[in-house]
């Protein structure tokens, strides 16, 4: 079969490989859609620590079980699955509380497992021991379920923040996750959306997309302003600062409402992760700072569901859709910021 493996930053080749077989505990699908994000550019120039080459990477999968296990039970040949890419270990402190997000003993497809890049995979028993393998719902295609991964992380952030009814909401980075969070945000009952991007091009393509309440171009206009003006003064209840830089998630704190929640959802650079914080603004306005990381396995079923009753529309968001030895064009494409979703579909 062919595979995209990742051997050294900068190094990711198309080549063949031997088709590999379930073992007693495991499922093997055949590969329809692995979707591509940030964090697979991030491992071809940089690598990850969590891989140790060479790798078969691509995290956002969904396909179709061809073998079952002979000690696996409730899964067949034929059935339509999208395959978690966290993976808790269910068993220690933080799982058994069910904060899975934050298991220390979390491992990952594509970096300790074999990847979504390739015409079949396993599916670790890992991942059937925490009910990570989910069925697609009758309507979704594999595409659209291969973006339930990243909607799963979105959700996991959005309920930490707590966004809900009548909120006004701020989010930062018209990404892939930045046009997510939009949408699952009017979904909870937000009052209005405002999403702010340094990149005109990239606000332009995103807002024409998902169509935000307003959309401010941080390289134009100083954002903590314009969301001051949108706001009468007040500022928005939640920010969600969808970018790696620091500088947003530091506007978020001075953009915030009393009482507002700020949402790290983007993770900073390892090299440069602190930032100025106003800590007087935190305590008189009793501003709340919360983090996000990834998604359970039971976040990626229900984005699933948010998928296939409408709530939060995904198909649209897939802008380019490469075959598997299209990886590296792919990844340029991600990297050009001229895509929103860029799909592999083996």
């Amino acid at each position: 079969m062919k595979v995209a493996r990742f051997y050294a930053p900068g190094d990711i080749r198309i080549e063949e490989a031997p088709e590999p077989s379930a073992g007693p505990r495991e499922v093997k699908i055949a590969v329809r859609n692995t979707s591509t994000c940030g964090t697979d550019l991030k491992i071809f120039r940089h690598g990850h620590h969590h891989i140790d080459p060479p790798r078969v990477i691509g995290h956002e999968i969904a396909g179709e079980v061809v073998e079952v296990g002979s000690e696996v039970s409730g899964w067949a040949a034929g059935d339509r699955v999208q395959v978690i890419a966290a993976i808790p270990c269910g068993e220690c402190a933080e799982c058994v509380r069910g904060w899975m997000t934050i298991c220390p003993n979390q491992l990952s497809m594509g970096y300790h497992f074999e990847g979504g890049f390739a015409e079949y995979m396993v599916v670790p028993e890992n991942v059937l021991k925490v009910d990570g393998l989910n069925r697609i719902p009758d309507g979704v295609s594999f595409a659209e379920a291969s973006v339930a991964e990243p909607l799963a992380c979105v959700l996991n952030g959005q309920e930490l923040a707590q966004v809900g009814d009548g909120d006004v909401v701020v989010v930062v980075g018209a990404g892939p996750i930045g046009c997510l969070h939009v949408r699952l945000a009017r979904s909870r009952g937000a009052e209005a959306v405002y999403l702010v991007e340094l990149n005109r091009g990239r606000l332009d393509l995103a807002a024409g997309l998902v169509k935000p309440d307003a959309a401010i171009c941080a390289a134009e206009v100083d954002p903590v302003q314009a969301v001051l003006e949108l706001t009468g003064g007040r500022g928005a209840d939640v920010i969600i600062t969808a970018s790696a830089a620091g500088k947003t998630q530091e506007d978020g704190l001075k953009m915030a409402a009393r009482r507002g929640r700020i949402s790290f959802f983007g993770g900073l650079p390892k090299d440069n992760p602190i930032i100025a914080c106003d800590s007087n603004l935190v305590h008189y306005r009793e501003l709340t700072i919360v983090g996000a990381n990834g998604s359970s396995p039971d976040h990626n079923k229900r984005a699933l569901e948010l998928i296939a009753t409408g709530a939060v529309p995904v198909d649209d968001l897939i802008t380019h859709r490469l075959p598997l030895d299209g990886v590296l064009e792919a990844i340029d494409t991600v990297a050009s910021g001229v895509a929103i979703k860029v799909t592999i579909e083996p």
